[in-house]
């Protein structure tokens, strides 16, 4: 019986002692890399779709203003048929 105790309780103490802490720090590592933002790639891929987003509002107030000029009325119309 004491084998089996000795067999058991040896692994658990190396882990606790040893792999446990590691895993611990490698754990919050991880998690301390995600809270830091965005990478410098990321950031100018965003930046990019923001300018692509403020062209295409532009676009479309555009788009509507050649409506109200040659189509008054052409949002009640919009409205109605939905």
């Amino acid at each position: 019986m004491d084998g089996i105790v000795v067999a058991f309780f040896v692994p658990v103490v190396v882990f606790m002692v040893v792999v446990a802490p590691i895993w611990i720090v490698f754990h919050y590592r991880s998690k301390a890399r995600g809270v830091d933002g965005l990478s410098a790639g990321e950031r100018g891929e965003l930046e990019d779709m923001i300018d692509v987003a403020n062209k295409m509002a532009a676009r479309i107030e555009t788009l509507e203003a050649i409506l109200d000029v040659e189509t008054p009325g052409w949002r009640e119309k919009q409205r109605q048929s939905l």
